[in-house]
Protein backbone atom coordinates (compact mmCIF):
# COMPACT_ATOMS: atom_id res chain seq x y z
CA UNK A 1 0.00 0.00 0.00
CA UNK A 2 1.05 3.38 -0.51
CA UNK A 3 2.51 5.16 2.15
CA UNK A 4 0.81 8.53 2.05
CA UNK A 5 -2.69 6.44 2.09
CA UNK A 6 -1.23 4.19 4.27
CA UNK A 7 -1.13 6.78 6.64
CA UNK A 8 -3.97 8.58 6.46
CA UNK A 9 -5.85 5.35 6.81
CA UNK A 10 -3.74 4.28 10.18
CA UNK A 11 -4.82 7.94 11.54
CA UNK A 12 -8.82 7.31 10.92
CA UNK A 13 -8.83 4.20 12.63
CA UNK A 14 -6.99 5.49 15.74
CA UNK A 15 -9.34 8.63 15.73
CA UNK A 16 -12.01 6.38 15.37
CA UNK A 17 -11.22 4.29 18.03
CA UNK A 18 -10.08 7.24 20.74
CA UNK A 19 -13.81 8.07 20.22
CA UNK A 20 -15.83 4.99 19.51
CA UNK A 21 -17.38 6.06 15.87
CA UNK A 22 -17.31 3.36 13.40
CA UNK A 23 -16.66 3.60 9.47
CA UNK A 24 -18.65 2.61 6.12
CA UNK A 25 -18.21 3.63 2.96
CA UNK A 26 -20.05 3.99 -0.48
CA UNK A 27 -17.66 4.03 -3.16
CA UNK A 28 -18.33 4.32 -7.40
CA UNK A 29 -15.15 5.64 -8.82
CA UNK A 30 -12.65 3.99 -6.43
CA UNK A 31 -13.92 0.69 -6.53
CA UNK A 32 -13.80 0.01 -2.75
CA UNK A 33 -10.75 1.34 -2.32
CA UNK A 34 -11.16 3.16 0.72
CA UNK A 35 -12.44 0.41 2.10
CA UNK A 36 -9.64 -1.69 0.88
CA UNK A 37 -7.17 0.91 2.40
CA UNK A 38 -8.41 1.21 6.04
CA UNK A 39 -9.04 -2.75 6.14
CA UNK A 40 -5.40 -3.04 5.11
CA UNK A 41 -4.35 -2.23 8.91
CA UNK A 42 -4.63 -5.23 11.05
CA UNK A 43 -7.21 -4.70 13.38
CA UNK A 44 -9.34 -2.41 11.61
CA UNK A 45 -12.28 -4.32 11.85
CA UNK A 46 -13.54 -2.47 15.37
CA UNK A 47 -13.85 0.34 13.24
CA UNK A 48 -14.44 -0.72 9.46
CA UNK A 49 -18.32 -1.63 9.42
CA UNK A 50 -19.30 -2.46 5.89
CA UNK A 51 -18.35 -0.46 2.26
CA UNK A 52 -20.43 -0.99 -0.66
CA UNK A 53 -18.97 -0.42 -4.19
CA UNK A 54 -21.99 1.34 -5.88
CA UNK A 55 -20.43 1.46 -9.32
CA UNK A 56 -24.31 1.92 -11.64
CA UNK A 57 -26.98 3.61 -11.13
CA UNK A 58 -29.08 1.00 -10.55
CA UNK A 59 -26.40 -0.07 -7.09
CA UNK A 60 -27.06 3.60 -5.92
CA UNK A 61 -30.32 3.34 -5.92
CA UNK A 62 -31.35 0.22 -5.18
CA UNK A 63 -28.66 -0.06 -2.25
CA UNK A 64 -28.19 3.70 -1.19
CA UNK A 65 -31.33 4.91 -2.31
CA UNK A 66 -30.02 7.90 -4.12
CA UNK A 67 -33.14 8.96 -6.62
CA UNK A 68 -33.63 8.32 -10.25
CA UNK A 69 -34.91 12.31 -10.17
CA UNK A 70 -31.46 13.14 -8.63
CA UNK A 71 -29.81 10.89 -11.05
CA UNK A 72 -31.46 12.47 -14.14
CA UNK A 73 -31.30 16.03 -13.20
CA UNK A 74 -27.71 15.87 -12.17
CA UNK A 75 -25.74 12.55 -12.51
CA UNK A 76 -24.14 10.24 -11.12
CA UNK A 77 -21.17 12.32 -10.56
CA UNK A 78 -22.45 15.16 -8.92
CA UNK A 79 -22.36 17.04 -5.36
CA UNK A 80 -26.45 16.07 -4.92
CA UNK A 81 -25.65 12.35 -5.68
CA UNK A 82 -22.97 11.97 -3.81
CA UNK A 83 -25.05 13.54 -0.79
CA UNK A 84 -27.30 11.25 -1.39
CA UNK A 85 -25.14 8.15 -1.10
CA UNK A 86 -23.46 9.14 2.25
CA UNK A 87 -27.02 10.05 3.51
CA UNK A 88 -28.02 6.34 2.32
CA UNK A 89 -25.36 4.85 3.10
CA UNK A 90 -25.96 6.33 6.80
CA UNK A 91 -29.41 5.14 6.92
CA UNK A 92 -28.80 1.61 5.57
CA UNK A 93 -25.18 0.93 7.60
CA UNK A 94 -26.04 2.64 11.10
CA UNK A 95 -22.64 3.64 11.30
CA UNK A 96 -21.10 6.56 13.22
CA UNK A 97 -19.41 8.18 9.94
CA UNK A 98 -19.59 7.43 6.48
CA UNK A 99 -18.36 8.51 3.55
CA UNK A 100 -19.32 8.59 -0.31
CA UNK A 101 -17.46 9.12 -3.87
CA UNK A 102 -18.22 9.60 -6.91
CA UNK A 103 -16.27 10.36 -10.19
CA UNK A 104 -14.93 9.68 -13.45
CA UNK A 105 -11.48 7.86 -12.92
CA UNK A 106 -10.74 8.16 -17.09
CA UNK A 107 -9.70 7.62 -19.63
CA UNK A 108 -12.68 7.97 -21.31
CA UNK A 109 -15.97 9.34 -20.20
CA UNK A 110 -15.85 13.03 -19.38
CA UNK A 111 -17.04 16.10 -21.32
CA UNK A 112 -16.62 19.45 -21.10
CA UNK A 113 -19.04 19.85 -18.00
CA UNK A 114 -17.48 17.14 -15.93
CA UNK A 115 -14.29 16.52 -17.03
CA UNK A 116 -11.89 13.22 -16.23
CA UNK A 117 -10.62 13.80 -12.88
CA UNK A 118 -13.74 15.18 -11.52
CA UNK A 119 -14.85 13.70 -8.20
CA UNK A 120 -17.38 14.56 -5.89
CA UNK A 121 -17.38 13.30 -2.23
CA UNK A 122 -19.80 13.45 0.81
CA UNK A 123 -18.71 12.65 4.34
CA UNK A 124 -21.59 12.94 6.98
CA UNK A 125 -22.38 11.85 10.72
CA UNK A 126 -25.96 11.84 10.70
CA UNK A 127 -25.58 15.67 11.86
CA UNK A 128 -22.54 16.67 9.83
CA UNK A 129 -21.85 16.53 5.82
CA UNK A 130 -18.64 17.93 4.15
CA UNK A 131 -18.96 17.66 0.64
CA UNK A 132 -16.07 18.28 -1.57
CA UNK A 133 -15.47 18.46 -5.80
CA UNK A 134 -12.10 18.23 -7.02
CA UNK A 135 -10.92 18.11 -10.21
CA UNK A 136 -7.37 15.93 -10.51
CA UNK A 137 -6.70 17.32 -13.93
CA UNK A 138 -3.94 15.57 -16.05
CA UNK A 139 -4.15 12.55 -14.10
CA UNK A 140 -4.16 8.77 -15.03
CA UNK A 141 -6.66 6.98 -14.24
CA UNK A 142 -5.12 5.18 -11.12
CA UNK A 143 -3.99 8.83 -10.26
CA UNK A 144 -7.53 9.90 -9.94
CA UNK A 145 -8.55 7.02 -7.69
CA UNK A 146 -4.96 7.40 -5.55
CA UNK A 147 -6.19 10.87 -5.14
CA UNK A 148 -9.67 10.22 -4.47
CA UNK A 149 -8.96 7.70 -1.48
CA UNK A 150 -6.47 10.14 0.11
CA UNK A 151 -9.62 13.08 0.01
CA UNK A 152 -12.31 10.55 1.12
CA UNK A 153 -10.12 9.48 4.31
CA UNK A 154 -8.53 12.76 5.02
CA UNK A 155 -12.22 14.00 5.49
CA UNK A 156 -13.46 10.57 7.30
CA UNK A 157 -10.44 12.07 9.78
CA UNK A 158 -11.55 15.32 9.38
CA UNK A 159 -15.10 14.40 11.40
CA UNK A 160 -13.77 11.83 13.47
CA UNK A 161 -11.32 14.81 14.95
CA UNK A 162 -14.73 16.59 15.58
CA UNK A 163 -16.35 13.80 17.81
CA UNK A 164 -15.70 13.86 21.47
CA UNK A 165 -13.13 11.34 23.14
CA UNK A 166 -14.66 8.57 24.90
Amino acid sequence: MDDAIQREAVQVLDLCRARGLTVSTAESCTGGLVAGALTDIAGSSDVVDRGFVTYSNAAKQEILGVSLATLDAHGAVSEETAREMVAGLLRVAKTSLGVSITGIAGPGGGSDAKPVGLVHFAAGNGKDVIVRREVFAGQDRAGVRRLAVLTALAMLAELAARAPLR
